[in-house]
């Protein structure tokens, strides 16, 4: 079973900077699809990135495109979320999600990824 867990979550003010990590317990548990989805409450969890190293490719949602940055380190069994420019609606908790595959078409679909990680939270204040 794959065990992630995220970490470096905290409170920033506008503005600011955060960088979020996500840990496989073991490895190889760094799947090919890796990404990061937000959720607060009353709304659907949504897809903010994702990365897949089969492709080295990178996919953002569009209103963190520019900000954010999305990056894995196959040696250390992590995956980073780099965080800069934030916004108050950049708030809420952020999970590590992986599996096998992930497209264009595919990778903000919550119903795609089988593992996730418990979250991490983000307050942005203005």
């Amino acid at each position: 079973q794959v065990q992630l867990v995220e970490s470096g979550g905290g409170s920033v003010q506008a503005g600011g900077s955060l960088r979020l990590s996500c840990t496989a317990s073991r490895y190889p548990d760094l799947r090919n699809c890796m990404g990061w989805f937000r959720q607060v409450p009353g709304k659907e969890r949504e897809g903010v990135a994702a990365i897949y190293s089969g492709t080295s490719t990178t996919y953002y949602a569009d209103s963190v495109r520019g900000r954010f940055t999305i990056s894995r380190d196959n040696d250390k069994n992590t995956m980073y979320l780099q965080m800069h420019s934030l916004k108050p609606e950049d708030t809420g908790m952020y999970y590590c999600a992986a599996d096998d595959f992930c497209s264009r078409d595919t990778w903000f679909l919550r119903r795609r990824y089988n593992y996730w990680g418990q979250g991490t939270q983000v307050t942005v204040s203005s």
